[in-house]
């Protein structure tokens, strides 16, 4: 027979076995979830009812946290119960967690398309391999570990593709108790991330000089073999956008423009999705999809002209 665990000894043999099945940065995200969440809370536990879940929950938005990140925390608080279940370690019931209904929709925060002319003007006009790559995310969307991580040898420019098969990011490996973080090169998280860029004839008249001369295996943002981290290029970017007197914005707007570009020029709603490396179609709208009042009403318009 087997002997009832605390949850934080489940948590432990669970770590073992999983860390053999996925990669090395999930593996990290649910560590940190897990040293930060879930052990303070219910790491002496031998059972963790419903009513104690939607409590957490509860706290965790008051303490200022997303519905989104909370969620993230829950998935793994399962799949260890589930894991202490098959064991017979930990008893588990599955659980139904409520949350408070979202009233304001999310807000994307985008250039105008003045200020993202602007931006593009003076990269041409004063070209850096590091400004080269806040045009390429305008021209192709792109996320930051993306762009870090793209080399030359990903560029096609006889067929105008850019090849997006690689991320870099810093992530957080606790070990025997202390933390340290690692800067890993590695595959996109999902298959839907690894896809193919059209680059744009701007864009393609810049990088078609460059292509003969760089060594392939060089990345693109330092035009050398060792690359630069998304938070480095984060406060590069900062201090361009400082510099040419633009609106705060997030680096990830870059992309949230170019996806309100493609909507705007009335691009299909599920090339966009791929071009964003989105897993489904529901993503893409959620997020840009929002029609103004010309549209609304020029919608009623149609429909009424038609029934005359």
């Amino acid at each position: 027979m087997n002997v009832q665990k605390q949850l934080s000894e489940v948590i432990e043999l669970w770590k073992t076995d999983k860390k053999n099945y996925v990669k090395k940065s999930t593996f990290s995200a649910y560590v940190l979830l897990i040293e930060n969440h879930l052990l303070p809370t219910f790491g002496d536990k031998q059972e963790v009812p419903e009513v104690d879940v939607q409590n957490f929950v509860l706290q965790k938005l008051a303490s200022g946290l997303s519905q989104k990140t909370i969620k993230d925390i829950l998935i793994v608080l399962k799949m260890v119960l589930k894991f202490g279940a098959k064991n017979k370690w930990i008893t588990y019931e599955p659980f139904e967690i409520q949350y408070p209904t979202i009233r304001e929709s999310q807000h994307i925060e985008v250039l105008t398309k003045a200020d993202q002319k602007k931006i593009m003007n003076y990269i041409q006009e004063h070209f850096t391999f590091r400004n080269l790559g806040v045009y390429i995310c305008l021209s192709a969307g792109m996320r930051i570990g993306e762009i870090c991580a793209l080399t030359w040898e990903d560029i096609d420019t006889e067929n105008g593709i850019i090849h997006v098969n690689r991320t870099i990011q810093r992530i957080y490996v606790i070990e025997d108790g202390t933390r340290r973080t690692e800067l890993i090169l590695d595959t996109p998280k999902t298959k839907n991330y690894i896809r193919e860029i059209p680059i744009s004839k701007d864009l393609l008249r810049i990088l078609k000089p460059f292509k003969k001369i760089v060594n392939p295996t060089f990345f693109v943002l330092t035009n050398d073999a060792k690359p630069t981290e998304p938070r480095t290029y984060r406060t590069y970017y900062k201090n361009l956008m400082k510099e040419l007197k633009m609106p705060e914005l997030k680096f990830h707007g870059l992309r949230h423009s170019f996806a309100t570009r493609c909507i705007e020029s009335n691009c299909d709603y599920k090339t966009v999705s791929v071009l964003l490396g989105h897993s489904n179609i529901s993503t893409t709208l959620n997020l840009y999809v929002h029609p103004n009042m010309e549209q609304k009403k020029k919608a009623i318009e149609q429909m009424f002209k038609a029934l005359r």
